[in-house]
């Protein structure tokens, strides 16, 4: 059984080309490992920007055929999403070579470091990229394995969702999606929500009550979210947003454009991001990083050059008077927030969401109509595709549509067009100047290109 970094030197991720599979790959090729992988989405004699990328770090990759796993092959990771039923999954076992989860591989290397773990059900990647950033300017030289990419790392040309540092802090994000949070003992645990996602409310505090107790070090906790705070330890490192029981509470906060500026302890902070939840996922990783012994100026004027994250309110442009920003919201809680953090840019938002999975739709239907329907001004219009649909066994029996004649039922403005790509030419007598076009969506890995097209084509 592989328990330690030092057991293996050669390893073959099958999905390497996922987010959160090619952020350990290029982990453990920075450290000297011999990584090589595969992924569905390589095909012969067809470009793959992330099969490139990854090939640019040394990573070697492979057709989905088993050409890459031979007899010299230490170790399998192998993601949520490969089912057993996968060739190489079974050439793996005719070869004897173990298989472990991505998750397990990633709590391994994180035995190996002091470690931060960044748990909740909104707001770790950013959170990570923040306090990343943050560490690597107090000359910290810190590492990071995270769920997405940054947009200071991709300007580099790299997929931008891992960094390798000379120091002993490694910055992770502990996933509650998988029930893997459970499976690491950080240093420093960081709670920043718990809000109904992948899991009912109960399951959900039962995985970070045990998050919590693995955790050695510090654990802090966002005191504005009422369920985090129930698991608080010590108010007196905890967070939060507006709220006097926490240290590091957001104050002053005002949002101009695409400008925030509020106050931590006294100190002024600027940023270049939207919304109330950016400054309270500010307020963590200053809290986290001012006590490992960063001064509080220093955190500021890091966030202050801080260039944000792959798809989390990415603004692709302006055109004819209107904006376009495409996001990674995909639950329900985030979905509000990131339509709530438009707002105050324009007299209108409207606002694309395409759902993920039948199971998990079906499962937040009355959360999403919920929360969206709260956050939609009367002005403002949420426009819905069809479910995407990765693929396996699933039950089709439910659609977007159910979710928009459910919100249509609430008295807000709520459309549905089957295939996105008849978007753009139902939405453009919409799209009048002072207009913000907010586009949502997750796990689909076309999503990126799709806005870009539609903001091209505007």
């Amino acid at each position: 059984m592989i328990n330690k970094i030092e057991q293996f030197q050669n390893v073959f991720f099958i999905g390497v080309a996922g987010v959160g599979m090619s952020a350990i790959a290029q982990y453990l090729q920075g450290i000297g490992k011999n990584v090589s992988g595969s992924d569905r989405y390589f095909h012969p004699n067809e470009y793959n920007k992330t099969k490139e990328q990854l090939e640019a770090e040394g990573i070697k990759c492979f057709l989905q055929d088993g050409s890459g796993i031979t007899e010299n092959t230490d170790l399998i990771v192998v993601s949520t999403a490969i089912e057993d039923t996968v060739y190489e999954v079974q050439k793996a076992k005719e070869l004897g070579i173990p298989i472990i989860r991505r998750s397990e591989l990633l709590s391994i290397i994180a035995k190996s470091k002091k470690t931060i773990a960044v748990a909740g059900t909104s707001g770790k990647s950013t959170t990570s990229a923040m306090l990343y950033q943050i560490l690597l300017d107090a000359k910290l030289e810190p590492s990071i394995i995270s769920g997405a990419g940054l947009t200071s790392i991709i300007k580099e040309g790299k997929i931008g969702n891992a960094a390798i540092g000379k120091g002993e802090w490694l910055i992770i994000e502990a996933d509650e999606s998988d029930g893997s949070v459970v499976q690491y003992e950080p240093e420093i645990g960081l709670l920043l929500n718990i809000d109904k996602d992948h899991q009912e409310i109960d399951e959900l505090i039962d995985l970070f009550t045990i998050f919590k107790n693995n955790t050695k070090g510090l654990f802090i906790v966002n005191q504005s979210n009422a369920l985090a705070k129930t698991l608080s330890a010590d108010f007196q490192q905890d967070f939060g947003f507006e709220d006097e029981n926490a240290r590091y509470t957001v104050t002053d906060f005002k949002q101009n454009g695409f400008e925030l500026s509020f106050r931590i302890l006294g100190q002024s902070v600027m940023m270049h991001s939207l919304g109330k939840h950016s400054a309270e996922n500010a307020a963590a990783a200053i809290a986290v990083a001012n006590q490992i012994g960063v001064d509080l100026e220093v955190c500021a004027e890091s966030l202050e050059h801080y260039e944000g994250i792959y798809r989390r309110h990415q603004i692709l442009g302006q055109k004819n008077g209107v904006w376009v920003i495409d996001d990674y919201a995909h639950n329900p809680a985030k979905c509000a927030a990131s339509i709530n953090a438009c707002q105050p840019l324009a007299e209108k938002v409207i606002a694309w969401f395409q759902p993920h999975g039948y199971k998990p739709t079906k499962f937040l239907r009355k959360d999403f109509v919920e929360e969206i329907s709260r956050i939609l001004r009367p002005q403002d219009e949420i426009w819905m595709s069809e479910i995407f649909y990765a693929g396996g066994t699933a039950e089709k029996d439910i659609s977007a549509n159910d979710l928009v004649e459910d919100i249509k039922a609430k008295g807000k403005n709520a459309h549905f067009v089957e295939n996105r790509n008849d978007l753009l030419e139902q939405l453009r007598p919409e799209l009048k100047e002072g207009t913000v076009l907010l586009l949502m969506g997750a796990r689909d890995p076309s999503l990126e290109e799709f806005c870009k097209d539609l903001y091209n084509k505007l």
